[in-house]
């Protein structure tokens, strides 16, 4: 973790490059530091992840309306102010890649963060982290 969904209604496909979001995401959330300047979303862990919802309605179905849902989803240990810095960030991004639609259709794009504070159960199996876990 940390994993950030995008979901999307598919009008917006052809309009704009959805791996370019992605990539940009990552980046940000990469970007993240901590109070004491450490990384905040691990390397090895930091997933996005995109998908386009083949069935939806979006307001009256009256216009082309599209709309953009973004949910990140992390472990807990993250004070308020990194969670509120994180979220302001990954939401400029998304405005910032998305403005050219929102300035010829009409779209809604939500950004949530949800927090992980105790768990059932938390499978993992990777080889990522150990690969970055070296650079420190």
């Amino acid at each position: 973790m940390p994993h950030l969904i995008v979901l999307y209604t598919p009008n917006i496909e052809s309009r704009t490059d959805l791996t370019a979001l992605c990539r940009r995401l990552a980046d940000v959330m990469l970007d993240q530091r901590d109070e004491t300047g450490r990384q905040v979303f691990p390397t090895g862990g930091t997933r996005v992840l995109a998908y386009p919802a083949t069935h939806h309605a979006v307001a009256d179905c009256k216009n082309d309306y599209a709309f953009v849902y973004l949910n990140l989803r992390m472990g807990s240990g993250r004070s308020a102010a990194v969670k509120k810095r994180a979220g302001d960030e990954l939401m400029d991004a998304v405005k910032a890649h998305f403005e050219p639609i929102f300035s010829s259709q009409l779209m809604g794009c939500t950004l949530q963060i949800d927090e992980s504070p105790g768990q059932v159960y938390d499978g993992k199996h990777s080889n990522l982290h150990p690969l970055f876990n070296k650079e420190k």
